[in-house]
């Protein structure tokens, strides 16, 4: 049996359809109502990473468990390695991020990522790293400039980013728990190619069949719209991480996916094609995974 956390959220999400697709697994939520894998083999299982009943009540009977953790201020994976630990699970499986093993990365979230990968070590519970670059999905934030008026608007066109399907990163994460071998093992995961926001908004236009204009955003420009949506030192991580793509640091390609999967990743023109309804009119908006 494994246990699924995080699986509302794009990667999440994916892992859960996987594994409910061959055999029984669990989900943890906070709120079970959003968890859209449905099956007869599928237990949901409603509770927060502070609340340790809930957590001894989830990892009864565990196997395996896929760790999605995202608040700042809580020590989420601490509590849930220790939860794992206590509970005899054999094997977790956290969704990192790919800046952790890059020494340039110095900014809040990639800190913050590496003391959590450093919780988990220190439960004990035998583990596996899995460390995307950034989401394909992350272009969604484009979607209501794009409906509106066909724009999309942000920070440094010409910067390229070997960008991933969470569908991809998914595949990793499920390869890691159901095969042998990979634990005490990390995994770089990107796509097949370095891309840029001008060239993403080219393939999306191909993919809505409709002409798009991209507007680069200045870094003030940048910097106001991201304090409207996230904290400070979020907001500030985040401005520093497109500095690093800027200069070069997120083109490289890494052979993961097939490795792991034996089958290429998936191209951002895929991706695009397969969630183009998300992009459409306002009304029309299609699944954000």
């Amino acid at each position: 049996m494994i246990l699924v956390t995080g699986a509302t959220g794009a990667v999440g999400h994916e892992v859960a359809g996987l594994l409910a697709d061959a055999g029984p697994v669990r989900i943890l939520a906070r709120r079970p109502e959003r968890v859209a894998v449905r099956g007869p083999e599928v237990e949901v299982v409603a509770g927060e990473y502070g609340d340790r009943g809930a957590l001894d009540r989830a990892l009864r009977g565990i196997d395996a468990v896929f760790l999605v953790t995202n608040n700042p201020t809580e020590p989420d994976d601490e509590r849930v390695a220790s939860a794992a630990a206590a509970a005899g699970v054999r094997h977790l499986v956290k969704l990192s991020m790919m800046a952790v093993e890059e020494p340039g990365a110095d900014d809040f979230i990639t800190r913050l990522q590496r003391g959590n990968e450093q919780a988990v070590r220190d439960s004990g519970v035998p583990w596996t790293f899995v460390r995307p670059r950034t989401f394909m999905s992350n272009t969604l934030s484009w979607a209501p400039g794009i409906r509106s008026d066909g724009v999309v608007r942000a920070l440094y066109g010409t910067s390229p980013v070997a960008c991933v399907d969470p569908r991809d990163v998914a595949a990793v994460a499920v390869a890691a728990l159901t095969g042998t071998g990979h634990e005490g093992r990390a995994y770089a995961v990107s796509g097949p190619e370095a891309i840029t926001a001008r060239e993403q908004t080219a393939q999306l236009s191909e993919a809505l069949g409709r002409p798009l204009h991209f507007e680069e955003l200045t870094l003030d420009q940048a910097r106001e719209a991201l304090l409207a949506k996230y904290p400070k030192p979020v907001a500030e991580a985040f401005l520093e991480s497109a500095e690093r793509q800027r200069a070069g640091a997120k083109a490289a390609v890494v052979p993961t996916v097939e490795k792991l999967t034996g089958r290429p990743a998936r191209t951002f023109r895929t991706w695009a094609a397969d969630h183009a309804e998300a992009f459409g009119q306002a009304g029309r908006g299609g699944r954000e995974d």
